[in-house]
């Protein structure tokens, strides 16, 4: 695992523990990273101190110089997690004595509805690329991926020959965690999956070998901002104006699911998510869909 240096020793070595222990992906590892050692620089230059000598009020500083910056609250309550787990491992590992986050809150959160879209948008969007261009032919098998699987851009992106099984049409994923599951690809999704293997995949690499199934033009692997990027122009041209995020399709998979009568349980599964109570913020959006029908459709609505 790459080490930065020019980190205190004392978050790199929380870090390389973190990796570890949970195997928690780069991103979430550069998270951290990134927001301990801005902690650290602050305390530095605002208070004379150092992220080991840190205590409850200089922590409180932070907080409220994050809240003047404009810092969202979400934001904040990741830097909260991130530095909680932080302060617990250096009590574990004898370097303080006291966890200057005891008695200081987390802000309060509300569980925002997941955007998604409807079963039409997601038609127009599976529409949209040219099949007869090569590239927007594996954009196309990758959208009916994400819709079919319920993957993350993320999971999607990196996935190698070895996990996918045309025979058996299933998929296997690596998620948060690295926590592996199996998923369906429906038949829909192994058709274009088959077509784009038998030619635009082979057209795309051009001889030079790859294990990724959906390889950038260069023959490596796709950064999720390129698909995501890519995801864009696809619904511009698809004439879908809402805004979208990385989840979207993956939101769009487990709201239409449990719109046709999916168990909870099974969508959990699928999605790979480790707690329920995770899956359960979808049933809300199907409950509002449906109101919404209700509403629009029925005479006394």
């Amino acid at each position: 695992m790459p080490t930065d240096l020019t980190v205190h020793p004392e978050i790199e070595r929380y870090i390389d523990a973190m990796w570890m222990e949970k195997g928690l992906s780069d991103n979430s590892l550069s998270s951290y990273r990134r927001d301990l050692r801005q902690f650290h620089d602050w305390l530095a230059t605002n208070k004379d101190s150092s992220i080991l000598r840190a205590d409850r009020s200089s922590l409180q500083a932070y907080l409220g110089a994050r809240l003047r910056q404009g810092q969202s609250p979400r934001s904040t309550a990741r830097f909260m997690s991130c530095v909680r787990g932080f302060y617990h491992y250096l009590l574990r590992e004898g370097r303080i004595t006291v966890d200057p986050t005891l008695d200081v809150d987390s802000p309060k959160l509300g569980r925002p509805l997941p955007k998604s879209l409807s079963e039409q948008d997601v038609e127009r969007l599976l529409q949209a690329p040219d099949l007869d261009v090569a590239l927007e032919f594996r954009d196309r098998t990758m959208l009916e991926m994400l819709y079919a699987c319920g993957l993350r851009v993320t999971e999607l992106t990196s996935l190698q020959l070895v996990q996918v099984s045309i025979n058996q049409g299933v998929v296997r994923v690596f998620g948060k965690g690295s926590k592996e599951r199996l998923v369906p690809m429906g038949e829909e999704a192994l058709l274009w999956l088959r077509r784009y293997m038998a030619g635009p995949r082979a057209e795309l690499l051009k001889g030079v070998p790859s294990d990724v199934v959906f390889p950038s033009r260069r023959g490596r692997q796709m950064t999720r901002q390129t698909f995501w990027y890519r995801i864009k122009i696809y619904a511009l041209r698809a004439g879908i104006r809402q805004e979208l995020s990385p989840h979207t399709l993956r939101h769009a998979f487990a709201t239409h699911l449990l719109n046709h009568g999916a168990d909870l349980r099974v969508v959990q599964l699928l999605l790979g998510h480790s707690d329920l109570s995770t899956t359960q913020i979808y049933t809300h959006v199907a409950k509002q869909r449906m109101q919404e029908l209700h509403s629009r459709h029925h005479p006394r609505g």
